[in-house]
């Protein structure tokens, strides 16, 4: 099935238990090529509700698209996505580092981490903080590794994750924050992941989910319908997909982000004139950069090796 400028589009099974069964239609396909940008496939940006085809899956719960992009597809939109939201991504660094309090509690070490979708490297300086040696990232687009700080640009390293990015059992920690949701194939990708974990060594990921009650209320017009998602998490979904990877005391819990407003009114499912004119409001105002923690139906799961 061709689909522009995304390459030919190719259906797949779940992503997690690889079940065929395609008979529950989560959300039909919506794209407009003419409307898509270099913000497409940028991270925090205004939605513009376009999706792939999403199914649910009977078996694990997992809302994943069918058919999808290739992964090399893929990696070439995400090479090419812009970049502007630097404030936003410290205000989530500090939110996730504030969030790992029972993830680092039964570490053995720290002494080696590496966070996959990276972006421009801000929990990476999250990391050092808390007191993490041999510390490194990974990450698709260029844009952001290109606007990191001078001090946390060469531990990022630009590209896709992938098998034997860093030797075998070398790390206490692999985070993956918003990122669980953008790629090809997650339960393979964790599985790369614990093999680079310690006995004792912790993976940790935040995503959307979907069974939220804010989610479900918002249906289609909620921001995590978006075409760079080619999967949906719920509770019972992401608990399946890190049991699969061979991880043990699986655990999971909802966090409040915590961002400035014009980034919550930016996410309003709001036509363009009306959301121009509160954004233009709060600058005006001078509480567009007031601070604000949501509950907006966000996972932290993790488990260890």
């Amino acid at each position: 099935m061709a689909a522009g400028p995304l390459g030919e589009l190719r259906e797949r099974a779940c992503p997690i238990c690889g079940s065929s069964d395609d008979s529950r239609l989560f959300a039909e396909q919506r794209l407009d090529f003419a409307g898509l940008d270099e913000h497409a496939f940028a991270s925090r940006k205004r939605p513009e509700h376009m999706r792939l085809r999403l199914v649910e899956c009977p078996v694990c719960d997992l809302a994943y698209a069918s058919p999808v992009p290739s992964p090399e597809a893929l990696a070439r939109a995400y090479d090419e996505a812009a970049f502007d939201t630097a404030e936003e991504a410290r205000y989530a660094a500090a939110t996730y580092a504030g969030e790992l309090h029972d993830v680092l509690a039964g570490l053995p070490e720290r002494r080696g981490a590496l966070d996959i979708g990276t972006g421009e490297g801000a929990f990476l300086a999250e990391l050092v903080r808390l007191g993490f040696a041999e510390v490194g990232g990974v990450e698709p687009s260029r844009a952001p590794t290109e606007a990191a700080e001078p001090a946390i640009a060469p531990l990022i390293e630009h590209g896709v994750f992938r098998p034997g990015i860093r030797p075998p059992a070398s790390l206490s920690l692999v985070t993956c924050f918003q990122t669980i949701e953008h790629v090809p194939d997650p339960a393979r990708m964790i599985g790369d992941a614990v093999e680079l974990l310690r006995p004792g060594g912790a993976f940790a990921l935040v995503c959307h989910d979907r069974r939220a009650p804010l989610n479900r209320a918002l249906g289609m017009r909620s921001p995590i319908v978006d075409l760079e998602h080619m999967q949906l998490f719920s509770p019972r979904s992401v608990e399946e997909l890190l049991r699969r990877a061979g991880l043990r005391e699986v655990q999971q819990r909802r966090i409040r982000n915590r961002y400035p407003l014009r980034y919550w009114a930016r996410l309003l499912p709001l036509p363009p004139r009306p959301q121009g004119l509160l954004a233009a409001g709060l600058e005006r105002s001078g509480l567009g950069g007031r601070p604000l923690s949501l509950g907006v139906g966000n996972l932290l799961a993790w488990g260890r090796r």
